[in-house]
């Protein structure tokens, strides 16, 4: 299992929120935590199982202005 740590600024949540959460659904994986922080920041955590989908997730994410990805073994 692979844990995916996605952070993002309120600014690019509403330029790229809803593109993400369709690239998000692509994948066979679990929103496990997602935060919203008073400055508007996101922190949401996706679990998957297979390490290529983590790696092919946080490729991804990283095409989206504003967000940050990194992903660990659980």
């Amino acid at each position: 299992m692979w844990r995916i740590n996605i952070t993002c600024s309120g600014e690019a949540w509403k330029h790229h929120g809803a593109a993400f959460k369709a690239m998000a659904e692509k994948y066979q994986g679990e929103c496990i935590s997602s935060k919203k922080k008073p400055d508007g920041t996101r922190i949401m955590e996706y679990k998957v199982e297979d390490v290529s989908d983590a790696e092919s997730f946080q490729e991804d994410c990283q095409n989206f202005s504003g967000f940050l990805a990194d992903f660990e073994s659980l």
